[in-house]
């Protein structure tokens, strides 16, 4: 018996499982450490949700440890993948995010040196606070020519991302 029908009959050795087990824990972590608003807005299922808020809630190290790795075991049943592919989403990642992250660059980088660019993204966005937005272009547009430090820019820049977001 070569080494390969070895794998197809005993499967994966002990310490890969381990690996696994410690990888998805580590997963586990993660979720913990995210924000209760992250949490709600991601994909899980509730039973890994309630676990993980209530991994939140203790306080004491033994009680937070056998919670981590209740949440490591429930996560062996569930699809670990699509919550990795969240998780490099939410910490911008992600293809997809990168994407977004450079299209408002661009857009801010049009706004600050097209004087129509403006009237294109409201058209787009019309939820925008149009009065804002030009305020915001105009003091770019001031700091930029004094060479001071950026600060309307990366306002800008926000405000863009918390109107696409939502």
């Amino acid at each position: 018996m070569d080494e390969e029908d070895f794998q197809e009959h005993t499967g994966p050795s002990k310490s890969q499982r381990k690996r696994e087990a410690n990888a998805l824990q580590d997963m586990g972590k993660t979720l913990v450490s995210l924000s209760r608003d992250r949490l709600e807005k991601m994909n899980l299922p509730d039973a890994l949700r309630a676990e993980v808020l209530e991994a939140k809630r203790i306080t004491s190290h033994g009680a937070i440890r056998r919670q981590m790795q209740l949440i490591g075991k429930l996560m062996r049943d569930v699809d670990a993948e699509a919550i990795a592919e969240q998780l490099a989403e939410i910490r911008g990642e992600s293809n997809a995010a990168k994407a977004a992250f450079h299209a408002l660059e661009q857009w801010r980088d049009r706004l600050l040196q097209d004087d129509t660019a403006a009237t294109d993204w409201l058209a787009r966005h019309p939820a925008t606070d149009a009065q804002q937005l030009r305020q915001l272009i105009r003091n770019a547009r001031r700091e930029a020519a004094e060479n001071k430090p950026p600060k309307s820019s990366r306002a800008l820049f926000r405000m863009l991302r918390e109107i696409t977001a939502t």
